[in-house]
Formats: structure tokens, C-alpha cells, sequence
């Protein structure tokens, strides 16, 4: 049996358990849509919560992230797991005990305006999108290594899968897919890494293996040690040292952190269980799911990298393993044979600058193959060949996508085709969960925020589902289309700017709705609005209008601009708010009633 052939196998058994499920939990009403009927148990709702979390960034390419940057990488293991704890700390139990299903629901109640519920609906549909284009983006990846075809096709191929089981099911559907999406992603993540770990290592825990002793060669030292070594050798910085400025990687991390806790697709998770109890036991287990994967990835990016080096650099091309070639097929990975040695060269930029190979110098080179179509540039010796990473001056020769790094560790490591087929599907697992939430998430706030409580307020149950399922699929073919041409090729790059928008906008608004009783709707709204369009602006003018590096705000990357927006945000809601008049008694009663604990008795009575 051929690697494909198991491919196929583990990933169509896991596609018909994600149908089945969703065709068995068919949404029959909004409640169940929504919110699954509001009565998942806080264990199954904690890994469905975990799936839905574990995006393609996570799962694809944060691994890969740590594999490439090191150190730096930390910022979105910091980042996303810190601000999960803000999440379940400050926001969804007291959302939950405020009884809106939705972000904009709860912002339009809570600051008594229909304005600001659009301007809700308006930031959730950029948060949503900007979100689900690293999803599909991830999908397309995925699909592209899987079937063999280019990054394109395997995106519309993966919205087609989404738009079925997350449009039929709804919340409830969705939320029991993501439970066996969970079981997959774990076992699809775990395996290898122990696989690895035992080779590398001698342990079969990764995360002791990772700051265990490196013993595959003859005098075993410390693996990052090792890491270390081979990295300064070939050009490359420490692989433990950072390289991001202090002010960057700080409001890149905090940018990841409060968007974590402003994220309407896993708010709404916390209202799938049956009160604020639940919610507790349930976001518990959720850190508890999380976890397995997050103290993974690191030991996965560091295996890689050894593995990567090891395995391709200096070696000649006519003798590498038959995986590298596929990864060439599909535009993966690509080697360009520069000093005419017949070698794979892999350098770093302390290399490039010494100069240690013959270059070309300058343009592409000289290959008539360069004429024709791409799928068809066959180099001398019989390699890919990518124009855009050929036209480089320096010796480096091999090229590869950050987000490729999972799926090809291991092949690297020589290891089972079983477990290469696991890891296939846990790959799909992880893009089409969030993909499917956030889908969710996106067409309620256009059926129900928009549509029923602002449009059109006597629409039915059955008109406000199928508005929904319409929302759905337009917005599959938007993020299909930016899933094929994303602002950036890198996922998790892409996903942070999401991440960045809802920090900017829904963070500071419903922290302050939760814990303040003089916010009124004039400041609620010019604060969302001021710092999303800062924030969305910086990121466009950057990653669209061909803004440089050396223009960035204190050195702020876009990925992490969304700290400084929500600054904005808090600063101009709160003076605005001071020159307004303070909200209504009643809905000053309602913010004090959310932070009195369920069966306590009136504020009055204490």
C-alpha cells in the first residue's frame, strides 16, 4: 500500500465521521444553531472549545514558526495561551451570566444603541475574515500537499467541505465535530513528536527530549546545545536567542493576548454549556486540551529544524529522498543549484554576507527552461525551479514555506506511512475546525445582528437560519479568494492581524462594558471605531501599499499593532465617555446585576 492510498484512507474515515456527525446534529432551530440548545456538557464542549482554538496556525504553522524564528516564535505560545486565561478570567462568565449569545448582541444591549451593535456586526465581519483566510489559506496547503495539485484548488476544494457540515449543522453540528476534530488533532500531533523524540533523544517524552541530550551522534550533548551549534555554523542567529526588538515582541504578544479575549467565535463557545458553572469547568478542560498541543509544538519546530538540516544540507540532490520532490511538485519547497556543485546548500544571512559559495549575480539563471510555465522549470539537474527564489544573490539554495515544516517533519525522520497518514488528517482536522466556527460565527452576526435586530426584526426563525446559511456561503467564496492570495503567505502572520483587529476593537469595549458603569454608547462606539480603523489601516498600508519596515510606529510590526489601537481604544472611550451623558439607571443596574454570583440575592441585599 502506497503513502497516498493511506492518506486517503485515514483522511476519508475522518471526513465521514465529520458528516455523519453533522448530518446526525442537524440544527432544527436558532437556539441549536447558535448555541447547540445550550446544553453540551462542559467536558465535550471544553474540546470542541480546543478545536476550535487549535486553528491551521496553530497545528500548520506555529510549529513551523518555532522552527524557523527560535526564541522569537515564543510570542504566539505566550500570546494565545496567556490570553486564553484572560478570556475565561474577565469575559465569558460574566458574558454568560449576561445571557447574549453574541459579541454584538452583548454590545448592542449593553450600550442601549443600534449603532453600536452595527459597528459590532462591522468589526466582527473583519475579525471573522481576516481569521479565515489563514484557515483556508491553511486548508489550500494542506490539500495542495495532499492531492498534488497547487495551493488553489486544494482552498476550494477545502471551503466546499466546510460550507457542507458548518451550514447544515450549525453550532450544535459543528460542536460535536469539533470534539472527534480534537481526537484526531491530539493523536495526529503526539505521535510523531514522540516518534521523533525517541530518535533524536533516547526519551520518549518530547518535552524532556527538548531540554534533554541530543544522542543521535557518537558524543551525545544537550539538544539545544546542538540546535545551537548548527545554526551559528551555517550563518543563522542562536537558535535560543531573540531577534525581535523588546518594544515589538512585547506588543506583538499583548496584541495576541487581549484579541485572544476579545474573539467572538470562542466567546460564543461558552454558551453552548448550561450556566456559569459549567463555563468554569468548562474553560478548564479547555486549557487542560490546549495544552497538549502548545507544550508539543515547540519540540516539534526544534525537531524539525534538526532534522531539516540534517537530512538536505549538503547533500547531493541526485540522492535526497523521493518526499523532497513531492514537497518540489506542489511548490513547497524548491532548491536552486547556484555554485554548480550538484549539493544542497543551506545558509543563513551571516553566510550570505561572507559570500561562501560562487553566486549569480544578479537576474535569474541562465536556464531556457525559465521560459516556460512554471509547473514545467526543470533545472540541470533535474530540479524545481521558482524564479522568485532563484533571483537571490546569495549562497543559500533551498527554499521552503514556514507552514510546510509539519507535514514534512516526518518524512524527515524516516518515519511509519501510518503515522505521516495521521498526520495528514489531524492537518485538515485543525484548518476545517476553525474555519467551520468562525464561518458560524460570521453569519450569525449578519442573520441575527444584522438582519433580526436591525433590518428586519419580524423575521422568522426559519428566514433568520437560511439568511445565516446565505452568509455562509458568501463569505466562503471572500475567504477562498483571499485563502488563494492572503495578505501574507505565512498563516500565523495572517491570523495574528485578526487577532490584532479584535484587541483593537471588541477587547477594551466589552471589558469596559463588563466592568464599567459610567461607559456609555458615545464612547463605546468611538472607541471601536477609532481603534479598529487605526489598527486595519496600518495593517493595509503595510502589507498592501507597499509601505517599508524602517516607517513602523516605535518598530512595531503589523502583527503587533494592534496593542497600540487598543490603547486608542481605551483612551478615546474613556474621554469621550467623560464629556457624555452616563448611561441610563437601568442599564447601570444590569452591569452591577453580571458581577453578583448566581444565587447570591440582589446587590441590595449585601
Amino acid at each position: 500500500m502506497t503513502q497516498d492510498h493511506l492518506n486517503f484512507i485515514f483522511i476519508g474515515i475522518s471526513f465521514a465521521l465529520y458528516i455523519g456527525i453533522a448530518i446526525k446534529s442537524r440544527a432544527g432551530s436558532t437556539k441549536e444553531y447558535y448555541t447547540a440548545g445550550g446544553g453540551v456538557s462542559p467536558f465535550a464542549n471544553g474540546m470542541a472549545t480546543a478545536a476550535d482554538w487549535m486553528s491551521a496556525a496553530t497545528f500548520i504553522s506555529m510549529a513551523g514558526t518555532v522552527a524557523i524564528s527560535g526564541y522569537d516564535a515564543s510570542r504566539f505560545l505566550m500570546g494565545w495561551t496567556g490570553g486564553f486565561v484572560l478570556l475565561t478570567i474577565l469575559m465569558v462568565p460574566y458574558l454568560r451570566k449576561f445571557g447574549k449569545a453574541t459579541v454584538p448582541d452583548f454590545v448592542g444591549d449593553r450600550y442601549y444603541s443600534k449603532l453600536a451593535r452595527g459597528v459590532a456586526v462591522v468589526c466582527a465581519i473583519f475579525i471573522c475574515m481576516t481569521y479565515i483566510m489563514g484557515q483556508m489559506r491553511g486548508v489550500g496547503v494542506v490539500f495542495s500537499q495532499l492531492f498534488g495539485i497547487g495551493i488553489p484548488a486544494g482552498v476550494i476544494i477545502g471551503a466546499s467541505i466546510v460550507f457542507f457540515y458548518a451550514g447544515l449543522g450549525g453550532m450544535k453540528g459543528i460542536t460535536y465535530t469539533q470534539v472527534a476534530q480534537y481526537c484526531v488533532m491530539a493523536f495526529a500531533y503526539t505521535i510523531p513528536a514522540i516518534y521523533i523524540a525517541i530518535a533524536l533523544t533516547d526519551n520518549f517524552i518530547p518535552q524532556l527530549g527538548l531540554i534533554g541530550d541530543y544522542t543521535a551522534d557518537e558524543v551525545a550533548i544537550p539538544f539545544l546545545q546542538k540546535l545551537n551549534n548548527i545554526n551559528q555554523e551555517l550563518g543563522f542567529a542562536e537558535y535560543t536567542s531573540g531577534k525581535l526588538s523588546t518594544m515589538n515582541m512585547f506588543c506583538i504578544t499583548a496584541a495576541l493576548m487581549c484579541g485572544t479575549a476579545g474573539l467572538p467565535h470562542v466567546i460564543v463557545r461558552f454558551f453552548t454549556v448550561k450556566n456559569v458553572g459549567a463555563v468554569r469547568k468548562s474553560a478548564c478542560w479547555t486549557l487542560l486540551f490546549i495544552a497538549v498541543i502548545y507544550l508539543t509544538a515547540p519540540t516539534i519546530g526544534a525537531f524539525s529544524r534538526v532534522n531539516l538540516i540534517e537530512k538536505l544540507h549538503n547533500s547531493p540532490y541526485s540522492e535526497v529522498p523521493s518526499w523532497f520532490q513531492e514537497f518540489e511538485a506542489t511548490g513547497q519547497m524548491a532548491w536552486v543549484d547556484k555554485n554548480g556543485d550538484g549539493k544542497i546548500q543551506y545558509y543563513g544571512p551571516a553566510k550570505s554576507e561572507v559570500g561562501t559559495a560562487t553566486v549569480f549575480q544578479g537576474g535569474k539563471p541562465s536556464y531556457p527552461e525559465y521560459d516556460a510555465p512554471e509547473s514545467q522549470r526543470v533545472g540541470v539537474n533535474g530540479e524545481r525551479l521558482l524564479a522568485n527564489k532563484a533571483d537571490d544573490s546569495n549562497p543559500n539554495e533551498l527554499w521552503f514555506g514556514n507552514d510546510i515544516m509539519v507535514m514534512a517533519n516526518p518524512h524527515m525522520a524516516g518515519l511509519p506511512m501510518w503515522v505521516i497518514a495521521l498526520l495528514m488528517a489531524g492537518c485538515i482536522a485543525a484548518a476545517l475546525s476553525t474555519a467551520a466556527g468562525l464561518l458560524l460565527v460570521l453569519s450569525t452576526s449578519i442573520s441575527h445582528d444584522l438582519m433580526k435586530k436591525i433590518v428586519k426584526p419580524d423575521l422568522s426563525d426559519q428566514e433568520e437560519v437560511r439568511y445565516a446559511r446565505m452568509a455562509s456561503f458568501g463569505a466562503l467564496i471572500v475567504a477562498a479568494y483571499f485563502g488563494i492570495n492572503p495578505p501574507s503567505a505565512f498563516i500565523a502572520k495572517t491570523v495574528a492581524f485578526a487577532f490584532g483587529l479584535a484587541a483593537s476593537s471588541f477587547f477594551p469595549t466589552l471589558l469596559i462594558g463588563i466592568f464599567s458603569k459610567r461607559m456609555n454608547r458615545e464612547g463605546a462606539i468611538s472607541g471601536m471605531i477609532c481603534g479598529i480603523v487605526f489598527t486595519i489601516s496600518y495593517i493595509i498600508y503595510f502589507q498592501f501599499l507597499g509601505g517599508h519596515k524602517e516607517q513602523y510606529f516605535l518598530g512595531i510590526t503589523p502583527e503587533g499593532i494592534g496593542f497600540i489601537g487598543m490603547l486608542i481604544n481605551f483612551a478615546v472611550s474613556f474621554i469621550v465617555s467623560s464629556f457624555t451623558p452616563a448611561p441610563p439607571q437601568d442599564v447601570q443596574d444590569m452591569v452591577e446585576s453580571i458581577h453578583i454570583p448566581s444565587g447570591s440575592g440582589d446587590a441590595s441585599d449585601h
